[in-house]
């Protein structure tokens, strides 16, 4: 009787790696599929306006541009765990809040295991702080409202009752324009190495 064979459970990327979605080891992960794989991840499951998706690589930089402005002092580490917070979107997909929630702990706990190992690539703490993860949160928020208002078609009482109303920011201020994804993917590094060239200096 031949003897079954485990699911298999990791994704060949474009640079080589193996990234085994269960157990990722650190080793297997690399910027430049990061930076690929969330410039062509649609937020809001594509429902957005414009020619192109609105990718979760234009969302992280929008999340750590926000998060910047947010006040106080902002250290590179933190910067660089602002525009990762959602890197394992690269590999998971971006799923909307609602069906998260259906899925449960079993993909909250996929997604911690690989935000993990991002991190520990990265040279950031397995467990970002508590404090800076609510900080991060509060810029995600008002990045998902404008998004939601400009791009989603949600009216402005109804993206307050989800996400709150950002207070001291402006939409057009931001860039909420859908790029495509190749230079999203472009952007996404951009910031990443100016990121890496501030820690590399200490500043």
């Amino acid at each position: 009787m031949a003897k079954a064979t485990a699911p298999r459970a990791w994704q060949r990327m474009l640079s080589g790696r193996r990234l085994d979605l269960l157990d990722p080891s650190p080793l297997d992960i690399e910027i430049t599929d990061i930076a690929h794989g969330l410039a062509r991840v649609a937020r809001w499951n594509g429902q957005t306006a414009g020619d192109h998706a609105f990718s979760v690589a234009q969302h992280s930089l929008l999340v750590e541009e926000i998060f910047g402005r947010l006040g106080g002092r902002v250290s590179p580490d933190q910067a660089m765990t602002a525009l990762l917070h959602d890197a394992p979107e690269y590999v998971i997909g971006d799923m909307i809040s609602p069906f998260k929630a259906a899925l449960g702990d079993g993909y909250k706990s996929v997604e911690k295991r690989l935000q993990r190992a991002i991190h520990l690539r990265f040279a950031l703490p397995p467990e970002a702080p508590a404090a800076l993860v609510r900080q991060i949160k509060r810029a995600d928020r008002i990045a998902a409202f404008f998004e939601a208002t400009r791009l989603a078609g949600f009216a402005e009482t109804e993206a307050a009752r989800f996400f709150g109303r950002p207070r001291g920011f402006n939409a057009e201020a931001l860039d909420l324009a859908p790029l495509p994804a190749r230079r999203a993917q472009e952007a996404f590094l951009a910031r990443y190495r100016a990121i890496e060239a501030m820690r590399a200096g200490g500043g």
